[in-house]
């Protein structure tokens, strides 16, 4: 791998207690990541071995790369392109993941569901909203599955197919920023699926057009995994609308009849996308339609998924919740939906019965 120096970047947080944040050199060789910040230079080198969770996300004009170092999640971001297909290929040489990224929340992004929850991965290092309402954050923290719901044998994993569509577990976003997606970037690709499958313009489209609207806050649960049921990888992305207007505004296109299978197909795409890959004409994907015996509205959908490195037969499925002032989905990958099925019906039961019960405040 050729060497690096790359400039005029800034990162958050800073490596020392009210240590330089900007103007940031990075050095970068085969075995380390080395950091420049402020004037004078305070150096900072780390083994590519000590960095964990790599990705580099590229916006309209802009790029962050953000990486795990002893527990703590940093941001390093440039306000132009520059050196960005050097970057691309360093953190791909490493095991890092390379997403565009569209309008997020301040990581892997649902101006409807899980898009938002797709593209929201680091964004939030940069843009929050304020003051967060404590009472309405708990409350969309305590809707997300734990493994407490989950039988015994089940674990959380830190890598992930899955990690595609769900930012890392626990972070919250409150941001209302929105950024304009590159030409061809896997956020088109997934959009134009959707919405020719569903059969919606783009105008009118609330998952991935310029009718989608963001939550005040939004929260995912960790992946979890298990060998049980044919093979299982499942987490929740729970978000909170400022109104209950907006989330029966979005419910209405999830009541169309094709949604789950365009969403699904969709979300599908982007996954794919991570790979440099492309949905398999093939692959149909179909409407699943969870039982649950509360009130609240779910549509979902199960397509069949074949990623690089895994022989086995797998199906992505998902599944929308909305109810009062909340929109939550369930992402599942499965060895077997048949064997699954009923499972994953429960835990959108689980997941409906905390929405329902959790605080809420007049439209």
């Amino acid at each position: 791998m050729t060497n690096l120096r790359s400039e005029d970047w800034s990162v958050k947080p800073s490596f020392v207690p009210n240590g330089p944040t900007s103007p940031v050199a990075l050095l970068i060789d085969e075995s380390t990541l080395t950091q420049l910040a402020g004037i004078p230079p305070v150096a900072w080198q780390t083994p590519w071995s000590e960095l964990t969770n790599i990705e580099l996300v590229r916006f309209s004009s802009q790029m962050a790369l953000f990486a795990t170092v002893g527990d703590v999640r940093y941001c390093w971001r440039h306000r132009e392109l520059t050196d960005y297909e050097s970057m691309r290929t360093v953190v791909l040489d490493h095991g890092g993941v390379v997403t565009h990224r569209k309008r997020r929340l301040g990581i892997f992004v649902v101006v409807g569901a899980v898009v938002l929850a797709s593209f929201a991965g680091g964004i939030a290092a940069w843009f929050t909203r304020g003051n967060p309402n404590a009472t309405e954050l708990a409350d969309v923290k305590s809707v997300n599955l734990t493994l407490n719901d989950l039988p015994s044998g089940w674990y959380t994993s830190s890598t992930s197919i899955l990690s595609y569509l769900v930012p890392p577990g626990g972070q919250v976003y409150t941001s209302t920023t929105t950024t304009a997606p590159p030409k061809n970037s896997s956020f088109d690709k997934a959009a134009a699926i959707f919405q020719s499958c569903i059969g919606i313009s783009n105008a009118k489209d609330r998952v991935y057009g310029a009718a989608g609207q963001v939550p005040d806050y939004q929260v995912s649960s960790s992946i979890f995994n298990s060998n049980s049921l044919g093979g299982i990888e499942l987490a929740s992305t729970a978000q909170y609308y400022h109104t209950t207007t907006m989330v029966r505004r979005d419910t209405v296109e999830m009541k169309m009849t094709k949604f789950g299978s365009c969403f699904v197909a969709s979300s599908a795409a982007i996954i794919l996308s991570g790979y440099g890959l492309t949905n398999p004409a093939a692959n149909v994907a179909s409407n699943w339609r969870p039982v649950t015996f509360l009130k609240g509205w779910s549509s979902g959908g199960v397509v069949a998924l074949s990623v690089p490195g895994v022989t086995k037969n797998l199906q992505l499925v998902m599944a929308v919740v909305t109810n009062g002032h909340y929109e939550v989905t369930l992402n599942a990958l499965v060895g077997s939906f048949t064997k699954a099925q009923s499972f994953l019906s429960n835990l959108v039961s689980t997941l409906l019965s905390r929405m329902t019960s959790s605080t809420s405040k007049a439209a």
